[in-house]
């Protein structure tokens, strides 16, 4: 190797020593916030913090975000609001058109409950948390529990707390649950409802009864049976295929055979219960009873035309496999005709003739 070889190799040697040192540097000096996310965000203000240092802040712009102990950025600053929930998430909030919309995000900034509701409310029942989502679309509740999981498959028109208690209500229906140590405990159900313009309700307070039931149940159940009462009193077969999908043998109109009626008409429903009922098979089975105040039309043994008002007992029977499989096998009336007034014996009629008779000799 000749000198001016040796020359050009130590000149490139101690460039790529100053690379080298140059690189160090540069990997040194900067800052540990920057290794979360490439832009650098300037923290303006901090805020609540959760219990491994994790903090809300603000930026410069009043924008919300998420750091951790070391003032690294977890959640950029693009949130107009920003609290924190279970689980490693926060509840955010972001302007979307002319709505302020809410979700749950977690620590990397991923969206795990999508931008959709009006509001996210934290509740507690017993020692379990839960959230209250209410949709932007149309004001129905979704319950969100601890891990943001959806606790029932179905949303509700409100969602409020009473003595410890959460009520759900739905339509005709408002429904209690207590904690347990199994989850949240079904101890009362209250239905609502009308037939023909008769309303109706329905309470059901029977721990062992409730355990058995769920809400789906109540409703489809209690659904099935105001059908059966409207197609007992009309007459009207259009009603059977949203009573049953099977025979139709098993379910009678009210006195289908009493040539005597000339109209009934409903007035009222009282007395509305749901059992438990025995079956043959393995496939749980239910009764829905009930009294049908009835007002009847009718010819007496003289062909009059005569009127009485009584209460009649029924029941709608069911096989329910499953909330989603629930079948009406049958639906009948206890009594096949009114209990009819006495006829007047046509002997008291002849004897008080006669008297009259002697009388006006």
């Amino acid at each position: 190797m000749n000198k001016q070889t040796r020359l050009v190799v130590s000149f490139l040697f101690v460039v790529v020593i100053i690379l080298a040192a140059a690189i160090t540097h540069f990997y040194l000096s900067v800052p540990d916030n920057t290794t979360k996310n490439s832009t650098q965000t300037e923290i303006s203000r901090k805020g609540a913090s959760d219990g491994d240092g994790n903090f809300i802040f603000t930026d410069t712009n009043g924008r919300y975000g998420l750091a951790d102990s070391d003032n690294r950025i977890l959640i950029p600053s693009e949130w107009t609001d920003m609290k924190f929930a279970s689980g490693g998430r926060c509840i955010v909030a972001r302007g979307i058109g002319n709505s302020k919309l809410f979700g749950c995000a977690d620590y990397d900034g991923n969206l795990v409950v999508p931008l959709i509701y009006s509001s996210i409310s934290k509740f507690s029942v017993g020692n379990r948390a839960f959230y209250a989502a209410e949709s932007s679309s149309d004001g129905r509740y979704v319950l969100y529990d601890n891990n943001f999981e959806p606790y029932f498959r179905r949303t509700w028109s409100s969602c409020s707390m009473q003595q410890n208690n959460l009520l759900l209500s739905d339509e005709g229906g408002t429904y209690t649950f207590s904690d347990s140590n199994d989850g949240l405990l079904f101890i009362r159900a209250e239905y609502d409802g009308e037939v023909e313009g008769c309303p109706y309700s329905v309470e059901i307070n029977s721990r062992v009864m409730l355990s058995k039931l769920t809400v789906p149940m109540i409703e489809k159940m209690t659904g099935i049976t105001e059908k059966y009462i409207e197609y007992a009193f009309t007459g009207n077969d259009d009603l059977m295929s949203s009573i049953t999908k099977g025979s139709r043998a098993g379910f009678e109109q009210i006195f289908p055979d009493d040539h005597r009626l000339l109209s009934k008409k409903l007035i009222g429903i009282e007395d509305v219960h749901i059992y438990s009922v025995r079956s043959d098979g393995s496939t749980p089975c239910y009764e829905v009873a009930f009294k049908a105040d009835t007002e009847i039309a009718y010819t007496d043994e003289d062909g009059e035309k005569k009127t009485l008002r009584d209460r009649f007992k029924a029941a709608v029977e069911f096989s329910v496999s499953s909330e989603s499989d629930i079948k009406a096998t049958s639906g009948s009336f206890e009594k096949k005709e009114p209990d009819y007034p006495e006829p007047e014996k046509k002997e008291e009629k002849s004897s008080k003739t006669d008297e009259e008779r002697n009388k006006a000799e």
